[in-house]
Formats: C-alpha cells, structure tokens, sequence
C-alpha cells in the first residue's frame, strides 16, 4: 500500500525549487539593471578651468570666495569683502565669470588697501614709508624677506638669532629646537677598583 504523504513531499520540494528558482531570477534582473548615474552639469563653452589671477593659477570649479582665498594675502574674510565690492553671488563659480569681470577682480585685490580701513590690511605703517598696505602674491615674500636681511644688518637681537638660525620669539630651548650632532649624557670615566661616587668627594 503506497504511503498517502509522499506525493505532498515532492510537491514540496518542487515548490522549494519553484521559489529558490524565481529567487535567483529576480536577483539575477535586479544586478542587470544599471545604477542610475549623477546627472552631468553642462558647462558653457567659455567656462574657464584655469583663472590666473595676480600671478596665481586658481581653480575655475571653485566658488567666488574660495577661489579668491587661493591667492596668497588674500583670506576668507578679504575674499568675501572684495566679492561684495564687486557685487558677485558666493555661488557662482569663477569660472563662469567673463575676463573683463575677473581682471576688475584682480585690480581690486591689488587697490585692497585704498578701500577699506587701516586696520583690516596685513601691512600696517610700513616702517620706510609709513603707509597702510596690503601685501598679496609675491611681494609678501620679497618683503619679509627684506625685513629680516635689514634685522640682520642693524644686529638687533631677532637678526642675530635669525643669523644663528636660533627661535626668535622667546621661546624655550633646552629640550626643544636643538640644533648641531645631538650629544647624550657625557660621565666621566672611574679609575678601576674605585668606588663609584668617591672621585667626585675628592674634588
């Protein structure tokens, strides 16, 4: 006599198959389907990429204000200020801007100190002429290097320890800044058969 619950375990197992099978098949369509992908920003065929901008290269993807920060002397406030001047969004990138705009921009950078007051340019009272500027590019560099060759030749105390190639601010230097063959901790040498402390009683 044939067992009743045989043909209910091969229907299950043909079910099992049956889903294990349709499974595999959705998974199989779900890796097929392709990721939608960022849309792609059209740019204007004047975009610039490059924008050169007191002897410095900045980056055209860069907003206003970040871009003008790229320019040595010029920080975020400083950026911020001269795009307001200039009346540019923070949005806009600079690449977008049109040349006659970014050259009004550098010559605003550069006429920084006619137009705001003494106190917010990173030069004040220039020590031969007495004036307020604000130093961008590479005369930051040519300046400070002045200045230390002139500490130098007057031999103050900041242009002697410039000359030593010491710090200059005050700070410490015992353990700190050390410069030359580094040296340990120099004993003296014991006599043989002496005991250890007695040479320094003697003296």
């Amino acid at each position: 006599m044939a067992d009743p619950k045989e043909p209910k375990a091969k229907g299950r197992k043909e079910k099992d198959k049956e889903g294990k099978e349709g499974k595999e098949g959705k998974e199989g369509k779900e890796k097929a389907q392709p990721k939608p992908q960022a849309p792609v920003q059209k740019r204007d065929e004047n975009f610039r990429y490059i924008v050169r901008l007191v002897n410095t290269d900045v980056d055209g993807n860069k907003n206003i204000v970040i871009a003008l920060s790229q320019v040595k002397g010029v920080g975020i406030r400083t950026a911020e200020i001269i795009a307001r001047m200039a009346g540019i969004p923070r949005s806009i990138k600079i690449g977008d801007l049109p040349e006659a705009k970014t050259d009004e921009l550098e010559k605003m950078i550069t006429d920084y100190s006619e137009n705001v007051p003494h106190w917010m340019v990173n030069r004040q009272s220039d020590w031969s002429s007495g004036a307020d500027m604000h130093l961008v590019g590479v005369d930051i560099e040519l300046t400070k290097r002045d200045d230390v060759n002139l500490m130098k030749m007057i031999r103050c105390y900041k242009g002697i320890r410039h000359e030593q190639g010491q710090k200059v601010r005050g700070q410490r230097t015992r353990s700190n800044g050390r410069t030359g063959m580094t040296m340990g901790v120099i004993r003296k040498k014991e006599e043989p058969g002496q005991v250890p402390g007695e040479a320094e009683k003697k003296e």
